[in-house]
């Protein structure tokens, strides 16, 4: 075994809350390792929604403007029921600054936040197999053999989280609905405008949303137990448009088009709530951000936003530890050694008591619209298509009313 010297962080995983954490490092002149363990950055599920709590993380992290010009601001949105019978509702967004969204391609959102860190920052083919404690130090073991001691140990692997098995967390609950998801391009153009179409119904939610003039991201989630994870890439596009076969011609044409190597389909997950008010976020200056510490299910687009926002607030707190004054201007290297690890410690459990309530606020929002939404009680389809509807599209507009500050204090 090959062991390296000793870091001051290192990041599980080259997603959008560990590259979000690493960029906002950066800025604050702190340096940190980012290991992943594919060949290259992925960029799996191809597009989510930003809302106003995004662009304000983005803006953090200097990145905004670029983001911002590979992506058209979607003007309102269009709901309604996936099957023939109701007309569907329109809303347009007020232009302030609140109500920019915009449906943002991963792949260019994971380079942009990339192109910000300095070369060697990310290594990958580095997938993290055990953690071990050496004193106030972690040792990190990759797969290939190599071990990295590090004071700070920050796990934005994903849902199935190594760093967040290592603190405790279990494996994220299933549900009992499937998403496909698939990104088109249409050379000409598409024609949808700029809005945000959104059908429910009978166990099935499904949208379409443009991210610029040729390029639309869709999704559908649904319960149906005729299909799995392991579906012929073909019979999935079937399915997709048997459920929406009720739609216009002009949207189902956006299914119809995609390339069967541009779906995917998985199981939704989520955190049970409960479980984040026992478990430990922080422990032993390791911690874990993004979906390794708040999976949850699409139903109101956060995801993705509030793994930008662990990165800020992550980093912030990590750099008023890091950078603290020591008051003594003479101290014994075992006494600094000792002094560091408890300021990031202290660090990291106000990191932890930030992200807490609000973790458990968008998981059960995310659960209970996405319950709602894909109902199929005669009811409640009743009852959420004739007053619901703009209940649910409010909802989401105020969780994503949240400004997670500047790196600075």
């Amino acid at each position: 075994m090959e062991e390296e010297g000793t870091l001051d962080i290192v990041i599980v995983g080259a997603g959008i809350s560990g590259l979000s954490t690493a960029v906002g490092l950066h800025r604050l002149g702190i340096r940190s390792l980012v290991l992943e363990s594919s060949e290259k950055l992925r960029a799996t599920g191809f597009a989510f929604t930003t809302w106003f709590n995004a662009w304000k993380a983005m803006e953090a992290l200097g990145v905004s403007q670029h983001v911002r010009s590979l992506h058209d601001r979607l003007q309102g949105w269009v709901v309604g029921p996936i099957s023939a019978g109701n007309p569907c509702k329109e809303m347009l967004f007020p232009e302030s600054e609140e109500y920019e969204s915009r449906c943002v391609q991963r792949k260019l959102l994971l380079e942009a936040l990339a192109a910000e860190l300095p070369e060697e920052t990310i290594r990958f083919s580095s997938k993290v197999v055990h953690i071990e404690l050496s004193g106030h130090y972690k040792m990190v073991h990759l797969s290939d053999g190599t071990i990295l001691k590090t004071k700070v140990l920050v796990g934005c692997d994903g849902v199935y989280s190594v760093v967040g098995k290592w603190l405790g967390f279990k494996t994220p609950a299933t549900t009992a609905r499937l998403a496909i998801r698939g990104l088109t391009h249409f050379p000409l153009g598409h024609g949808f405008g700029k809005k945000f179409f959104q059908f429910y119904g009978n166990g099935v939610r499904s949208g379409f949303i443009p991210c610029d003039h040729n390029t639309v991201y869709w999704f559908l989630t649904h319960t149906s137990t005729d299909i799995d994870e392991e579906t012929n890439p073909e019979i999935l596009k079937e399915f997709v448009l048997n459920k929406i076969k009720d739609l216009p011609e002009n949207i189902k044409s956006v299914v119809e088009t995609t390339d069967l190597d541009s779906m995917v389909m998985s199981r939704l997950k989520y955190r049970p709530p409960w479980e984040l008010l026992w478990s430990n976020i922080t422990k032993d200056n390791v911690c874990v951000a993004g979906d390794a510490l708040h999976p949850m299910t699409p139903d109101i687009g956060q995801g993705g936003c509030s793994a930008m926002e662990d990165g800020v607030i992550l980093a912030r707190c990590l750099g008023e530890a890091i950078k603290a004054k020591h008051l003594k201007s003479e101290t014994k290297e075992e006494e600094e050694e000792e002094d560091s690890y408890k300021r990031i410690e202290e660090g990291l459990k106000k990191y932890a008591g930030e992200r807490k309530w609000r973790s458990i606020d968008l998981i059960t929002t995310a659960y209970t619209v996405g319950l709602i939404q894909q109902s199929r009680g005669k009811w409640m389809n009743l009852f959420r298509d004739r007053f619901l509807s703009s209940f649910l599209s409010r909802m989401l507009l105020k969780k994503s009313h949240f400004d997670c500050g500047s790196l600075v204090p």
